[in-house]
């Protein structure tokens, strides 16, 4: 039931809490994370990523395995999307059953933080001037950094 997976496709926030459902589970967690209209002063008009699928996937994978042997986690799992997405649309799901609730949220921002971190997922935003850019991520590479990853 531990997952990580890359999809061009809408992301479909009921299908994984479904997936994740479990009776021996007191407490849920989910995380969408949506594009939004503005980054950094500009406003920003809809986004792509690029994903080195091979090691995004086994990446993933381990951090999902990770926040499960961490935080006592029954379930867990992440989507992240690729290809180009609009605003609003969800760009990545994180979802955590455990049997508690403070192990479930704190699966939940362990797993997000370290997808943002650790994938080699690229990020492209078009603004509304017309212009577009692949977003340095130095700010990931810091907290990567800082964290000893």
């Amino acid at each position: 039931m531990n997952s990580f997976r890359i999809i061009s496709t809408a992301i479909e926030p009921w299908a994984l809490r479904a997936h994740l459902a479990d009776p021996a589970c007191g407490a849920y967690v989910q995380f969408e994370g949506w594009v939004r209209d503005h980054n950094e002063g500009q406003r920003v008009r809809r986004l792509e990523y690029e994903v080195y699928e091979p090691l995004a996937l086994k990446e993933g994978q381990r951090i999902v395995a990770e926040a499960v042997e961490r935080f006592g986690l029954s379930r867990a799992a992440a989507i992240h999307r690729s290809g180009l997405l609009e605003l609003t649309d969800i760009a990545v799901l994180v979802g955590a059953a455990a049997p508690h609730r403070s192990e479930a949220f704190d699966a939940c921002r362990y797993i997000i933080d370290q997808l943002k971190v650790r994938l080699p997922i690229w990020k492209k935003e078009y603004y509304a001037n017309g212009a577009a850019e692949w977003v340095n991520c130095q700010r990931c590479a810091e907290a990567g950094h800082r964290h000893g990853l």
